[in-house]
């Protein structure tokens, strides 16, 4: 017997938006023999750093690793403590981890999703060094006030925009007034490059040092070194790593970022949609633009309450029976075994507690079909009228 859903097609959450160009980019460079990090990774790093107005672009090979040399470039380590949203993927409170400092779990505004300068102050300690603030599912943080109380202690903010590529802050591109962020190209995210991630940073001296940290802190590059006949030895100052990424990466992340601005036109269009076809219904809430910017909707989330028939749960499966996959809404990290019982700070966490949850993440992508759109309605408005 056919299910309803074996006899729809399928709804995917997300899809990455790649074509023949993508195809043509990585063809190039397999053709012209390197493939390693090299001058596609350098052009890369120039094209994202003038779209991010930032002054300076280092590629790594992950968000997750991005977030880790940023944190040591900006001095943090043993015996320090990062104040982190739990209500982020688990990397925002791996990060600090991996550095040998102690994530403190802060709570979230419970309209965007992000930290606050109240819910920072909440979690922040003596021995705070950092803070992580996340750019939730696309949504700006309001940087500018948690900067301002921060600075003076000697605290480094650090903006985790792993989902933000495409939303503003204030008229400019998120990032853009952090000292550090650390982006993500994973495939979920709308400009993707398979797997990747990059740090932009005003601060020139820690570019040099991320740079030379994501190549085993060598004295000089590989690319370097090829570029010369007989190429000087090398010397490793510290401890680095293999946080490289390729040419490869790098071609395709050339043709996505000159895509950004229709994919997040596309994506803002179709959130509207979602906005103005469920506004009526009682009991859930889509997750909208902040006062301070604008979103890209990396993921498009819907909060659902007493006052609707269905749990968050409920829901899920209604849109699965038709062959529709949403996602559980974004994880809570004190409530995994990783970090379960790990002395992570005191603050309340409500918040994140409800938002976890009570969320779901709706099918939203570039090549999303109206018709496609409007299956998710029927079945949210049929439900929300049991």
């Amino acid at each position: 017997m056919t299910t309803a859903a074996e006899a729809l097609p399928r709804i995917n959450v997300m899809k990455p938006w790649l074509g023949e160009d993508e195809v043509a980019a990585v063809t190039e460079v397999l053709q012209s023999g390197w493939v390693a990090q090299g001058p596609r990774v350098a052009e890369f790093e120039r094209a994202f750093a003038e779209a991010m107005q930032a002054t300076d672009a280092v590629a790594t090979s992950s968000c997750t690793n991005a977030l880790q040399v940023a944190l040591l470039v900006a001095g943090v380590g043993a015996g320090d403590d990062v104040v982190v949203p739990s209500l982020s993927f688990i990397a925002t409170a791996n990060a600090p981890t991996y550095v040998g400092a102690r994530p403190v779990f802060a709570d979230v505004d419970a309209a965007t999703g992000n930290v606050t300068v109240d819910t920072l102050q909440a979690a922040v300690t003596d021995a705070t060094r950092a803070v992580i603030v996340v750019d939730q599912g696309g949504i700006p943080v309001d940087l500018d006030p948690i900067r301002a109380i921060c600075d003076p202690r000697g605290i480094v903010v650090i903006e985790d925009a792993a989902c933000a590529a495409g939303s503003t802050y204030h008229g400019r591109p998120v990032g853009s007034g952090a000292e550090i962020a650390a982006w993500s190209f994973h495939p979920r995210k709308i400009l993707t490059t398979g797997e990747g991630g990059m740090i932009t940073t005003s601060r020139p001296d820690w570019a040099i040092r991320a740079r030379r940290l994501r190549e085993h802190a060598m004295s000089a590059s590989a690319a370097d070194r090829h570029a010369d006949l007989v190429s000087p030895p090398e010397e490793f100052g510290e401890v680095g790593f293999n946080f490289r990424m390729t040419d490869l990466q790098a071609a395709v992340g050339l043709v996505q970022l000159a895509k950004l601005p229709d994919a997040v036109q596309r994506r803002r269009q179709n959130a509207a949609y979602y906005r103005q076809q469920l506004t009526d219904v009682r009991g859930i809430r889509l997750v909208d633009d902040p006062a301070c910017g604008t979103a890209n909707f990396q993921s498009l989330w819907l909060e659902v309450d007493a006052d609707y028939p269905l749990d968050r749960e409920g829901l899920l499966l209604a849109l699965a029976e038709v062959g529709i996959s949403a996602r559980r809404g974004i994880m809570a990290a004190h409530r995994q075994p990783a970090y379960r019982g790990r002395d992570t700070g005191t603050a309340p966490l409500p918040v994140t507690d409800r938002l976890t949850d009570n969320t779901l993440i709706l099918p939203l992508f570039h090549q999303i079909e109206q018709t496609e759109l409007d299956r998710v309605i029927t079945v949210i408005r049929s439900a929300g009228a049991i």
